[in-house]
């Protein structure tokens, strides 16, 4: 089982001891899939132009961003220091979810192993998310005539509140959230769909949900690719999690994902998403987990198309 990989060192970034934001989850990933013998093709995105965030972000925000003049409560809304290394890791996750995609379009699945920065919001960021890496690597693809539509599915614990924000209107871009409704933010936007779960939902409801879900989405919008925010947070240890989903019941959410997209010939580009604990290298497991059975998921698929062909050469 082999699937690519987009991963820079520099995704792990120093933060003021103590910090809550779980930085280090990023490296552990890496030891994580070496752990379960993951056989990845490892690619390193280059940082995202400044001109592609300002298409998506208030080009005053990206400015103050760059230069170091955010005031103290923009900082306070993202949650940590926005340093210069901070700023360099924000441009290499957009420019690592653009790679992702770029390669899920060639092959029918990719991961970016960070990403998912779903609350940054169009004037500013929010909830440890300095710029949104899936709208803006959505919006330069599409640019780009790369696909004619796109899907967001974001299956965080979380309302994807800043990537709705963005494609609020667009015709050529779709989300679809599905997350604990009493959760964070407070405010929720709205969705092209919204899925608001009750507190404690485990894994044959969520699945039961999603399954009638995801697929009416995708059959009723058509897009041409999928950025997957595959947050691990609905898992039932989860610090900032409300829901009860089991490491099978998360494993089975992703599965099913990779498998909805292929059998409408969508590609699926999945960015890590939230995941929180005391306990790092469990939250690390868990994403790499996720990430073993999309790859695994997909390259099933992939088998089982291809195989009946070469019988019938």
């Amino acid at each position: 089982m082999t699937f690519a990989l987009v991963h820079h060192p520099d995704y792990v970034t120093p933060l003021p001891p103590g910090h809550s934001f779980p930085m280090d989850k990023y490296g552990l990933l890496m030891v994580a899939l070496e752990r379960l013998a993951a056989d990845i093709t490892a690619h390193a995105p280059d940082p995202a132009p400044r001109a592609w965030i300002e298409a998506v972000h208030d080009p005053a925000y990206v400015a103050a961003v760059f230069d170091g003049t955010l005031t103290r409560e923009q900082e306070r809304r993202i949650g940590f220091p926005v340093t210069a290394a901070m700023v360099r890791r924000s441009r290499l996750v957009i420019g690592g979810t653009y790679l992702a995609a770029r390669i899920a379009l060639e092959t029918g699945f990719s991961a970016n192993s960070a990403g998912g920065s779903h609350h940054a919001l169009p004037e500013g960021g929010a909830g440890y998310c300095i710029f949104n890496d899936l709208a803006v690597a959505g919006a330069r693809l599409l640019a780009e005539g790369r696909v004619a539509k796109l899907a967001v599915v974001d299956l965080d614990v979380h309302q994807g509140d800043g990537t709705a924000a963005i494609f609020a209107g667009r015709s050529d871009a779709v989300t679809l959230s599905m997350h604990a409704a009493k959760n964070f933010p407070v405010r929720k936007q709205v969705s092209t769909r919204d899925v608001e779960l009750p507190d404690g939902m485990s894994d044959a409801d969520y699945l039961a949900v999603l399954a009638d879900e995801l697929p009416a989405f995708l059959d009723t919008h058509r897009p041409g690719l999928v950025l997957y925010q595959a947050g691990v947070d609905p898992h039932v240890d989860d610090r900032l999690g409300r829901l009860a989903l089991s490491d099978d019941g998360l494993a089975a959410r992703d599965r099913f994902v990779v498998e909805t997209g292929f059998n409408r010939g969508v590609p699926v580009a999945s960015t890590l998403g939230g995941g929180y604990g005391t306990d790092r290298e469990a939250v690390a497991m868990r994403h790499a987990r996720s990430l073993i059975a999309m790859g695994g998921a997909m390259n099933a698929l992939q088998k089982n198309y291809l195989d009946p062909l070469r019988g019938g050469e």
